[in-house]
């Protein structure tokens, strides 16, 4: 699977401003909730359960929050661009600007490392976050993604 079969241009925000990672995972969820027809509440209490194991802030200003849904039919994802960083309590401590939220099918195990791989690798290649950053508007921020995909299937 591919990380623009996941995530879409119309899945794609710009200049969100929370307060810290509670507040975040709160708006991400209620913008997923518009998308995929499940209760924001619901992808909340997926995500607080993900982070209790460990934060999904992988380091540099990066987050991946994600979790397995039950009742999803498909893989979902979501990429934020933060107006402002904000505290994830990341791995090496720095506050987070960029985001992916997955959302995967609970029977998808397999499929849901592989997507998260992919979005992991592409998020660790310093070139494109700065692209990410440096983009002016969700397409060419989904561009970036696009772009990136295949360097994150190698």
């Amino acid at each position: 699977m591919d990380i623009c079969d996941v995530i879409s241009v119309e899945d794609v925000v710009l200049d969100l401003r929370p307060e810290g990672k509670t507040r975040l995972l709160k708006e991400l969820s209620v913008l997923a909730s518009r998308r995929i027809g499940v209760q924001a509440g619901e992808i909340v209490s997926v995500l607080s359960t993900r982070e209790k194991l460990g934060s999904t802030g992988l380091g540099l200003g990066v987050a991946i929050p994600h979790a397995k849904m039950h009742g999803l039919q498909r893989p979902f994802g979501l990429l934020a661009r933060l107006q402002a960083r904000c505290p994830f309590e990341a791995i090496d401590g720095q506050d987070v600007d960029i985001v992916v939220l997955l959302l995967m099918p609970e029977a998808s195990p397999q499929e849901h490392l592989n997507v998260l791989a992919k979005i992991a690798r592409l998020l660790r290649d310093e070139t494109a976050v700065a692209r990410l950053r440096g983009a002016a508007d969700a397409e060419s921020l989904h561009g970036v993604l696009a772009e990136g995909r295949h360097a994150a299937l190698a």
